[in-house]
């Protein structure tokens, strides 16, 4: 694949020394501009219904939400032959799910996850219960779509030569539930692979944001955004519509009219960015502390962090390591698309202009703004759309207080 992107005239892949892969901008770039739309080849979900009857609260294809009560749940669509519990938002998403990411072996082995669980002690860890839904998916679409598969073991993520017992106990497990045969084969090599790749690759699809922390609704690998490096000052942020808005549910949020799928995500610029630039997302939210952040990346991706902001923070005492007041781009780009508000920032906290700017101040979001795309003539917007919760600001109304939240975007990578 030369280039991961819908157009190919706005970013290159290039080895860049110490980050390895990294997406540059061929052409100057403009505030809000979609620099990339990308299609999951693999969803799995976060979450198991209870055992005590209820149903899901999302499609089990889609993951759009679903408003199921007692009186409604026998008219959704759902599968005919399992008691997970698994509903569809219509016709087209059950067909499409039995015939493929709901098989009749995924119908089963999720079920089994989910009785057996309290049964199993290494299984009654959510993460570890996350992992085994996710091979379950992993190893149906090797049989369900083996050019999927393969792309999805050409991502980043390697795994360690001899796998560790939690793999081999995780690979036990699958091998217990008779795995479909591929031409792929069937290891415990092969299965700590796939546990690398998800690792390092997957975005979370993300519920309401409707308390102080927001939860995972789905999984999904999109291997075209997995070429994005972090960093701590993104240029960049991604945007999904799940449910027909945005992750948030918000009514007021810009649905693109181009989008051909809800579980598509969307990846804008933040600012102008120049040409030959780097293009980063944060993995996790921006509004994380020096040592959330660092321990983070050492732990799920193997490296320190040493952006212009962490440059920052790491003479920061612990007790004034709270991040949430603000950051801002590399000093040698001078932030494009900044105005004179950058230079009142506060001198102690230089990038605190990003977080008046870009960082909702909405109670219990703190999600990260962009405007929304240029206009046709490429004039500039004046509107913000925030990428969790969906609410559109004006630029005048920009307020100075720096208050903030949780933000979505590394939630992509897997929590």
């Amino acid at each position: 694949m030369s280039n991961p992107t819908n157009n190919p005239m706005l970013l290159k892949i290039t080895e860049i020394q110490g980050r390895g892969r990294s997406l540059v901008s061929t052409q100057p770039l403009k505030a809000g501009q979609v620099i990339l739309q990308d299609s999951p080849i693999l969803l799995y979900p976060a979450t198991t219904p209870s055992k005590n009857g209820e149903f899901s609260n999302f499609c089990s294809n889609c993951f759009k939400k679903l408003h199921v009560n007692s009186t409604n749940s026998n008219n959704l669509n759902s599968c005919p032959s399992c008691s997970y519990h698994a509903l569809f938002c219509n016709p087209n998403c059950q067909t499409s799910a039995l015939s493929g990411s709901h098989s009749t072996w995924v119908c089963q082995a999720l079920n089994y996850i989910r009785y057996s669980s309290p049964n199993l002690p290494f299984l009654q860890d959510p993460d570890t219960q996350i992992q085994a839904r996710f091979l379950v998916s992993a190893y149906n679409l090797a049989v369900t779509s083996p050019s999927n598969f393969q792309l999805l073991l050409s991502l980043q993520g390697e795994a360690p030569l001899i796998p560790n017992p939690q793999t081999q106990a995780l690979h036990s497990f699958i091998a217990s539930l008779s795995p479909p045969q591929s031409g792929f084969g069937f290891s415990p090599e092969l299965t700590a692979a796939l546990l690398a790749k998800d690792k390092q690759n997957a975005f979370g699809l993300m519920d309401e944001n409707s308390t102080d922390e927001r939860t995972v609704r789905a999984y999904g690998i999109y291997p075209k955004a997995s070429f994005f490096n972090h960093d701590c000052l993104p240029n960049a942020c991604r945007f999904d519509y799940v449910d027909g808005s945005n992750s948030g549910g918000s009514s007021g949020s810009a649905v693109p009219d181009n989008i051909t799928s809800n579980t598509d995500i969307i990846i804008r610029v933040i600012h102008d960015v120049p040409e030959g630039r780097e293009i980063c997302l944060s993995y996790f939210p921006v509004t994380w502390t020096y040592l959330e952040r660092q321990t983070r990346l050492k732990d799920d991706y193997g490296f320190e962090c040493d952006c212009d902001r962490c440059k920052v923070e790491v003479n920061w005492k612990e007790e004034d390591d709270n991040s949430g007041t603000g950051m801002e781009p590399d000093n040698d780009e001078a932030m494009e698309g900044s105005d004179e508000d950058a230079n009142e920032a506060d001198n102690d906290f230089p990038h605190a202009y990003f977080f008046v700017k870009y960082v909702c101040d909405r109670d219990n979001c703190g999600g990260t703004l962009a405007p929304l795309p240029p206009s046709q003539d490429s004039s500039p917007s004046d509107v913000l759309e925030c990428n969790v919760c969906g609410r559109l600001r004006k630029e005048e109304e920009d307020d100075m207080d720096g208050d903030n939240g949780n933000d979505e975007d590394g939630d992509m990578l897997e929590e």
